[in-house]
């Protein structure tokens, strides 16, 4: 008898919502042995982590804080993807998109009317995003260079360069030391829902969550897109563009990534400042593998992580357990849910030897 994992021929409906609950519930079992052997109460970590995310609408509000930049971020890396480009980047992506939307803000300012500003500096990160993410697209389409290691590469470069920026030259020199920018004109601030910090740009990555499962489902780029990740010499053959689709893809995918870091300055910092980059570009290949590459679920994913960020910290302030908890919690939940996510396109099947006929081998041996 032998077990063989093997791709599914189809994927079916009833995996696509079985495995991931059952991966889910799963998730729950592991975080609750660890929080027993940590001598925490599993029932009540678990309502406290739900009071800290869902409990009002000010915690709710919070949790949509964290998902906003996976949201965006998230769309912007399912969309290289699909196309089976390996795009490590969204986190420097999103830093040189809070770069320039923080270099219009800052240095536009009475140069062009107030209420082009906002517009100029979102439309600013997203075009530092698109080239940021082009450099390793065009390296990779013309010049077969592996993506992997330059989007991961030029996130350290993103980085550093913003970190010179508001610890050098662009420093507040009113800020008393502190690292940072000036604080933004208030015409550069991106308008906030009514009462939270939760900003404009959640009504962004709902209409292009909402524009990008149209284009991906049911235009021919979306199609184009699909088979180049599926089989690229099928593609060839097909006559599609593949360098070309590469570079348009990765472009787009970096301007998302870019909106989500002007989004995080012009709507919540109001400056360029450190904390800016904590990790959401890398989250976001979370998100999106857990979404299956699907916009409208990326919006779903993201919440939950962003959930799952702010429930971690509930965990460390009211239950009391090592600040290290919350992230390893984290970590407990996510991970069965990555792993359940390869059963939606794989199965594991069992073969069992096939029996021999005693009859039909005595008749070949007596014909011999």
């Amino acid at each position: 008898m032998r077990i063989i994992f093997e791709k599914r021929q189809s994927i079916s409906r009833r995996a696509m919502v079985l495995v991931p609950v059952v991966s889910f519930l799963v998730s729950l079992l592991l975080g609750a042995i660890l929080l027993l052997i940590s001598g925490a109460n599993p029932f009540e970590t678990y309502a406290a982590m739900a009071r800290g995310t869902f409990g009002s609408t000010y915690n709710f509000s919070e949790t949509l804080v964290k998902a906003i930049p996976l949201m965006l971020t998230g769309l912007g890396v399912s969309i290289a993807f699909r196309m089976r480009f390996w795009n490590i980047g969204a986190e420097g992506q999103l830093t040189l998109g809070g770069v320039a939307a923080a270099w219009v803000a800052l240095y536009w300012a009475g140069r062009v009317p107030a209420f082009l500003l906002l517009p100029l500096a979102i439309l600013a990160g997203m075009v530092a995003g698109a080239l940021w993410a082009g450099v390793p697209a065009f390296l990779k389409a013309y010049l077969g260079v592996d993506e992997t290691l330059t989007t991961l590469m030029l996130n350290y470069v993103a980085i550093l360069f913003a970190a010179h920026l508001y610890y050098g030259p662009w420093r507040d020199p009113q800020g008393y030391g502190f690292p940072g920018t000036a604080q933004f004109d208030p015409s550069v601030w991106l308008p906030r829902l009514v009462g939270t910090r939760a900003h404009l740009g959640l009504i962004f990555a709902i209409v292009l969550a909402l524009a990008l499962w149209f284009v991906l489902n049911r235009t021919r780029w979306g199609f184009e897109l699909k088979i180049i990740g599926e089989n690229q010499v099928a593609a060839r053959y097909l006559g599609i563009g593949i360098a070309r689709n590469i570079v348009l893809a990765l472009l787009l995918s970096g301007a998302l990534s870019g909106l989500a870091g002007a989004c995080e300055v012009t709507g919540i910092s109001r400056r360029l400042q450190q904390g800016l980059s904590i990790g959401y570009g890398y989250t976001a290949i979370i998100v999106a593998w857990m979404a299956q590459l699907n916009p409208i679920a990326v919006l779903f994913v993201a919440i939950l992580m962003g959930a799952l960020l702010v429930g971690g910290d509930q965990v460390q302030m009211t239950m009391g357990l090592p600040a290290s908890m919350g992230l390893v919690l984290q970590g407990m939940i996510l991970f069965p849910m990555l792993a359940g996510s390869l059963f939606t396109e794989y199965r594991l099947r069992i073969v069992r030897p096939e029996k021999t006929d005693p009859l039909a081998s005595e008749t070949v041996e007596a014909a011999s």
